[in-house]
């Protein structure tokens, strides 16, 4: 059996998403994502351009073997663009291998390790009170975590917070601009926090993501005011490039960390994980090399007690949500699974038999991933051109998310 033909599918049914199908000689294919929130058509061309020519004629058995190939033999390594593409081969892959062998990809990876992958959902609201609303409503649909994102008084245009049903912050050809202010943010959270465990009590799993917004002794402040909430963790709550700023959070307060949808390789999270410098890693399959290098770093992980957390919003397709589930079933440190139900469009375009049921989401049992993408349905959703926001400070200088 070959890689006989290989195409990538760009469809826009809600917010943009790339998708590489890969067909063998013996009339199997394979689905993969490969979709880069912002830089879709990047992915796209270098899968067209630089990797297809490579994988026709290739056995489709030998995934590792083609992993490295991709990584080593571009001799430019690394980076969103080639990781996403390398994922989109490696995912479609390991489909492709677990259709052939008649078995649920999970089961190639060792078989359940839970019965089913805990879920948080996303509450967030422009006041108080539509906030503990949108947290019940959560709660209500079985949720045990909650991502809490809060409104800041007069700064009503801050990212991650939303009345849609379907979040995208995508949503114009050219970057909107919010204002953001780190002394209004840093007064206003723990009251809002405080409130939550107050209304829902100690037992829900309470999260909160930061958007790489703070220094690293902000974030410390932040961490160490929040600690009577008991927060499952604090997310990104600076950027990682410079990596000592989670050793002087870490000397201020025990609030969980977590870090990594940003991450596209091992090499950026090693010496946080080696030093113990978090408690979850969030990086995903689609950004971080496909199933095959996210288990290498999930196991490095689980020899450093850090849980796993992958990002899973709806700038990554059921395909990527799909193979995630198979991973998060599988290894023996997991730890929570990112949830953002797709729009209905989304859905119908990528068929997949993965369910949500009482907090938890179950991956299909058909054999390889047990998803899809309907290429004639996903025609009638041409590309549109999205841009991810920008902040800036109240003083006009730019700004982390």
């Amino acid at each position: 059996m070959r890689i006989e033909a290989a195409r990538v599918i760009v469809c826009s049914p809600g917010r943009n998403f790339v998708t590489l199908r890969l067909e063998t000689s013996d009339g199997i294919s394979g689905v993969g994502d490969a979709t880069l929130n912002g830089r879709e058509l990047a992915v796209a061309a270098y899968l067209e351009k630089h990797v297809i020519p490579l994988l026709i004629g290739r056995d489709p058995a030998r995934i590792e073997d083609t992993w490295q190939y991709l990584y080593k033999g571009a001799y430019w390594r690394r980076g969103p663009v080639t990781m996403t593409a390398i994922a989109a081969v490696d995912t479609a892959l390991w489909d492709i291998k677990g259709k052939v062998a008649g078995l649920p990809v999970y089961q190639l990876l060792g078989g359940r390790s839970r019965s089913g992958v805990s879920v948080y959902g996303h509450a967030n609201g422009s006041s108080l009170d539509g906030l503990l609303s949108s947290v019940s409503s959560f709660v209500d649909r079985g949720y045990r975590a909650v991502r809490v994102q809060a409104f800041v008084p007069g700064f009503p245009d801050i990212y991650g917070i939303s009345s849609a049903p379907v979040y995208e912050p995508a949503s114009a050809a050219l970057p909107t601009e919010a204002v953001w202010s780190t002394p209004e943010y840093l007064a206003h959270i723990p009251s809002v926090f405080a409130r939550v465990r107050e209304e829902f009590g100690p037992t829900l799993r309470l999260l909160h993501d930061v958007h790489h917004r703070l220094t690293p002794i902000e974030a410390a402040r932040l961490g160490k005011s929040l600690e009577p909430y008991a927060l499952t963790w604090l997310e990104d709550p600076v950027p990682a490039e410079l990596q000592d700023g989670y050793r002087l959070i870490r000397q201020h307060t025990t609030t969980p960390l977590a870090v990594g949808e940003v991450f596209n390789s091992i090499w950026d999270c090693e010496r946080l994980i080696r030093e113990q410098l978090i408690d979850y890693i969030r990086a995903t399959v689609v950004h971080a090399g496909g199933i095959t290098h996210l288990r290498r770093i999930f196991d490095l992980a689980a020899l450093h007690h850090v849980r796993t957390g992958s990002h899973g919003a709806t700038d990554l397709s059921p395909v990527c949500m799909s193979a995630a589930l198979h991973l998060d079933l599988a290894i023996p440190n997991f730890g929570l699974q990112e949830y953002m139900p797709h729009a209905p469009a989304t859905d119908e375009v990528f068929p997949h038999g993965y369910r949500y049921a009482d907090g938890y989401l179950h991956p299909s049992e058909e054999p390889g991933l047990g998803v899809d993408i309907d290429e004639s349905l996903a025609a009638k959703y041409p590309y549109r051109p999205a841009s991810l926001p920008v902040n800036r400070l109240e003083d006009g200088t730019l700004h982390d998310w």
